[in-house]
């Protein structure tokens, strides 16, 4: 997760393990028991745990050893977990130099957005025989994830190499507020204060800014507002996609469109050109406040709930929590609500991607995996394919960290059933240990997320999730009809160095020039030619061709 503080990190790990559900769309498998297959193991062997080493990451306020949850799967499954546990600082090198010295044990389960294996990872290591295809596991003792992928055609295409081989399952979260990340946030009592209505298209937007800047707005007699602020982490902190969202279509990670079929750049486009004039004329006039482009997010936090007073007019991010405090009571909070994809001379785009499904793998089995183990970590797995398993995983047990709905409670989705609901913990509550996590991320589609209770007063920091919920419902839609699914893209293993060279040195390039012809540093009329030959010097032709490769053959594409 690079890019993001850890002050919202741990905003979104909460809510991650808070805000998953089942609709009643999805069938209830909480009381089903895996199935066993056809090795059933003979009574003398059942009487015995079966050991497996595993591989984990594990947060500062967490001990697999005597979690819960670990202790639910291993009575459940008459297995005994060998933890390899390490922090998750450093734990990418960990994983890697078990790799590399042999040194590794029969599994790894991991969190993903601490690290995971990447699609060239899973190649390779398959490639090698380290890593053993899970398909036919799958198919003999996971009935649930079988059921998954037959029903979610995004899912198998997520988790199967172009080779057919499933060599690891990832984190399958279908977030909907994080899968429109760029949102805007404007300050409505001030456009209240000023009789403005909620900006509509993009010349809308720039005369709100400018009478938030010029009209004193706050009511302290002093020019202190910051009209626009961002930061350059994530969650869809940058102000340029959604601008820019109003020209042409920003990805706001690879600069990448797909048209007809054939993958693009955005980035050397007219209407790309045409954006960052209008945002260069906003930064000109002193709208966009300048730390936009190089604070981390404690700063923009700084701006957004100053000690003197409201001095920030809008704010970009996937939620308004990146900036202001939320918490009940704060005042600030209900101020800041979403603006619309504004309207401009060639569209009205908004930011989308798979809203949390992240290439690669979270659990793989290796070759030093017996066959017993193989098969108790699978059916393992499987049961978090389940409502009930995946909550308690993701979550925390049950009747500790959740309970079934009371009556006349609702669910975050329109029209569906709630099935769960959580169980806040109480000030000065020690951790109470009872899941794993982000670690047991691995099966939460949109109508199981959709059917968790949720009150209905959005500013309720209780409710957060409806108050994005229902932010991100102004931008379902405003994609475009085609989009490149990176999430979904495997590129061949002999191509990945040189694929992963040339996004670095193409991202940096266009990021960097971006922000020298905003400031002024470089000129939108002398130097856009030269900014084009630029791209193709960084052989954009050859990346697109690589991806292009990839997408032609893309499971999802089949």
């Amino acid at each position: 997760m690079k890019r993001r503080s850890v002050s919202s990190l741990v905003f979104i790990l909460m809510f991650s393990m808070v805000l998953a559900a089942c609709s009643s769309k999805v069938e209830n498998t909480a009381s089903s028991s895996p199935s066993t297959g056809t090795a059933s193991p003979s009574a003398a062997q059942a009487a015995k745990p079966v050991e497996i080493s595993v591989f984990a990451q594990q947060a500062n306020d967490m001990d697999l050893k005597t979690n819960l949850f670990t202790k639910h799967l291993e009575s459940k499954f008459n297995a005994k977990f060998k933890f390899e546990i390490i922090p998750y600082d450093g734990a990418k090198e960990k994983r890697q130099i078990s790799l590399a010295s042999g040194d590794y044990p029969e599994a790894y389960i991991l969190t993903a957005y601490i690290d995971q294996f990447s699609q060239a990872d899973l190649l390779k290591f398959g490639k090698q025989g380290v890593l053993l295809p899970l398909n036919d596991l799958i198919d003999q003792y996971a009935p649930n994830i079988k059921k998954a992928m037959e029903k979610d055609p995004t899912l198998k295409s997520f988790i199967t190499a172009p080779d057919g081989k499933i060599y690891g399952l990832g984190s399958y979260t279908q977030c909907f507020h994080c899968s429109y990340p760029n949102k805007m946030w404007i300050n409505t009592s001030w456009l209240k204060k000023l009789n403005l209505e909620m900006p509509k298209t993009t010349e809308d937007f720039k005369k709100v800014l400018q009478a938030f800047k010029k009209n004193d707005p706050n009511g302290n007699g002093k020019a202190d507002e910051v009209p626009l602020s961002g930061s350059i982490e994530d969650f869809g902190v940058r102000v340029i996609p959604f601008l820019m969202n109003g020209f042409i279509y920003n990805d706001d990670r690879n600069y990448l469109n797909l048209v007809n079929g054939k993958v693009d750049t955005a980035a050397n486009k007219p209407e790309w050109k045409e954006g960052l004039a209008y945002i260069k004329s906003l930064y000109d006039e002193g709208l966009i406040d300048p730390g936009a482009f190089t604070q981390n997010a404690e700063a923009f936090k700084k701006i957004g709930e100053n000690a003197g007073g409201q001095i920030l007019g809008a704010g970009a991010g996937m939620h308004p929590a990146i900036f202001v405090n939320i918490d009940k009571g704060n005042k600030n909070s209900a101020d800041y609500n979403p603006v619309p994809p504004l309207t401009g001379p060639h569209g009205s785009f908004a930011t989308h991607d798979g809203g949390g499904l992240s290439p690669g793998a979270k659990f793989v089995l290796t070759n030093k995996a017996s066959k017993e183990a193989q098969i108790t970590l699978i059916k393992m797995v499987d049961y978090m394919y389940t409502t009930e398993g995946q909550t308690n995983a993701a979550s925390g047990m049950e009747g500790i960290d959740w309970r079934k709905p009371k009556d006349g409670e609702v669910a975050l989705g329109k029209g569906v059933t709630p099935q769960i609901a959580t169980i806040p913990t109480v000030d000065g509550q020690p951790p109470r240990n009872a899941g794993w996590s982000g670690m047991g991320h691995f099966y939460q589609p949109k109508e199981y997320r959709d059917s968790f209770v949720q009150g209905t007063d959005v500013y309720d920091s209780a409710n957060y999730e409806r108050r994005l919920y229902d932010a991100t419902l102004l931008y379902q839609g405003h994609e475009p009809k085609e989009l490149f699914p990176m999430w979904a893209i495997w590129i061949d293993p002999a191509l990945t160095d040189e694929a992963s060279i040339l996004q670095t040195n193409i991202k940096n390039y266009i990021d960097q020039s971006s922000l020298q012809f905003i400031t002024g540093n470089k000129d939108l009329t002398k130097d856009w030619d030269a900014y084009v030959k630029g791209l193709e010097n960084l052989k954009v032709g050859r990346y697109l061709e690589i991806l292009q490769k990839a997408y032609d053959t893309a499971a999802i594409k089949k």
